[in-house]
């Protein structure tokens, strides 16, 4: 591994970055699990089951950023 960031190529970055989500993520589900009593798995079934589909023809975030930056 290297000491500088620009001396990094893609593949050692990608790790980093990789290592530094799953730790975040592991510590947060920890915390979730902790404060709710409930098993992690129920926690990311409760999240699947929050997500929120935009209907047929709604527009993409991207539409929604540019009509924003136009106005």
């Amino acid at each position: 591994m290297t000491d500088k960031l620009g001396d990094m190529d893609r593949q050692e970055l990608r790790r980093i970055i990789e290592e530094v989500v799953d730790e975040r993520i592991r510590t947060r589900l920890s915390s979730y699990k902790q404060q709710s009593g409930r098993s992690v798995a129920d926690l990311i079934a409760a999240m699947r089951q929050n997500i929120w589909t935009p209907p047929p023809g709604a527009k993409t975030s991207l539409e929604l950023l540019r009509e924003d930056r136009d106005a």
